[in-house]
């Protein structure tokens, strides 16, 4: 109950940061993104707050095996900057700037009723699962061929 309370209470306050800072207005977003046209410096400064409370959290995180709440702390072990990484990063970096939207501002503007976030949020849900369905296809063991007995040389 208690972790289910404070996930409530994470979501609720990162719900109204993204309203207050206004990222979940595509225009805002479009605006910081267009450097070589109207630039809207103000989601920098968002941005600028949100690293300088992480890193320190981070940090602080990795020294922990459980969280302050007692279940396993689950962050990523993996430094490595490889095809995948860069290509992911890519694909959000271009769905970011042709929609306004990244994951967590959509679902916020989505349960706002804008049409265009709802959109994005079931597109982004159908990326999930067409990514989930390739990953266990990838990682799934190569089936035997099934031979017939009566054809099999011996």
């Amino acid at each position: 109950m208690l972790l289910t309370l404070c996930a409530f209470v994470a979501g609720l306050v990162f719900g109204i940061g993204i309203l207050v800072s206004q990222m979940a207005s595509p225009a805002k977003v479009l605006g910081f993104l267009d450097l070589a046209g109207r630039w809207d410096p103000s989601l920098a400064l968002v941005m600028a707050g949100a690293v300088a409370v992480g890193l320190p959290a981070f940090g602080w995180a990795r020294k922990r095996s459980t969280t302050l709440l007692g279940a396993p702390m689950r962050l990523p072990r993996s430094a490595a900057i490889d095809r995948r990484l860069l290509g992911g990063a890519l694909l959000f970096g271009v769905g970011w700037g042709l929609a306004g939207f990244c994951p967590g501002p959509a679902v916020v503007a989505s349960g706002g009723g804008q049409p265009k976030a709802v959109v994005f949020v079931l597109a982004m849900l159908a990326g999930m699962l067409l990514f989930e369905f390739i990953e266990r296809t990838r990682m799934a063991p190569p089936r035997a061929l099934s031979q017939d007995p009566a054809t099999t040389p011996k």
